[in-house]
């Protein structure tokens, strides 16, 4: 039944985009299901194009490999992904960041137990660490990145979830773990209580909207124009809230050199 229920919100997405012409597909990273995904990110697509004149139709992938394959393959004209995903394919095939979400820094969190006694990045030198997947970015990648800057050696643990990564520290499962502010706040009392923070990464620019290198630079600043006009209407906070944006912003590419910095490792395949 939902796989039912997404083909028909596609369907109705495509024929209303292919009355405008050939419609560009629109890659958003996997992160939900993809009748989740496509309930929530068709209002936003469909609002650029009609007030772009750029159709655009929401896709997808069944994994985060199978939907990393398919951009380096070209298979998007435009895409949704994390930070290092960024990075990564504008260098090949050329990916260009047009649009993020407004004032909203990427930040992550190293935690220890209150009681550890530990203090200092130095003391977890040697120890295995906790975090919630490899392709995690504020919770597994930027804490991992500042530990490798300050030359501490570790051994991750990856336990699938940001819950899974708290209950580990308080129950000293291992000595520390990484997350973010927000899914802490959302643990339970009795296991954010047992927490402290070690440490709090620098704030990184998010997620890019990006287009591939063959849409020409007139397109762009056709869903240029709609981006601004969608974050000045006022009756369209609902869209934006669908895919959990506070508001959204015109972007470059230069918006991510601070990451660049980091020398953030390849992911594994």
């Amino acid at each position: 039944m939902k796989r039912f229920i997404f083909l028909v919100i596609l369907l109705v997405f495509v024929g209303q985009s292919w009355g405008q012409g050939q419609p560009y597909r629109f890659g958003v990273s996997p992160q939900k299901s993809a009748t989740q995904l496509a309930a929530s990110w068709s209002p936003f697509l469909k609002y650029l194009s009609e007030h772009s004149g750029v159709p655009l139709i929401f896709s997808t992938a069944p994994d985060s490999a199978s939907f990393s394959s398919r951009l380096k393959a070209g298979e998007f004209d435009f895409c949704f992904v994390n930070p290092q995903q960024y990075l990564i394919l504008h260098d090949s095939p050329g990916y260009e960041a047009f649009a993020r979400e407004k004032d909203r820094l990427l930040q992550g969190l190293l935690l220890t137990h209150k009681d550890s006694g530990i203090n200092s990045l130095a003391e977890l030198d040697g120890k295995e660490l906790a975090f919630p997947s490899p392709t995690s970015f504020a919770a597994s990648v930027l804490p991992q990145a500042e530990l490798r800057k300050a030359n501490i050696d570790f051994t991750p643990r990856y336990v699938g979830s940001h819950a899974s990564v708290y209950l580990n520290v308080a129950k000293r499962l291992v000595v520390a773990g990484g997350g973010i502010t927000r899914s802490l706040e959302l643990a339970p009392p009795e296991v954010r209580g047992e927490l402290k923070i070690l440490l709090k990464t620098a704030g990184y620019t998010p997620h890019a909207i990006a287009s591939h290198p063959r849409i020409d630079e007139r397109t762009r600043s056709k869903l240029r124009a709609a981006i601004s006009k969608l974050e000045n209407d006022p009756g369209s906070a609902h869209i934006l809230q669908s895919i959990g944006f506070k508001g959204i912003q015109p972007a470059q590419d230069s918006d991510w050199d601070g990451l660049r910095e980091l020398a953030l490792p390849q992911p594994s395949k």
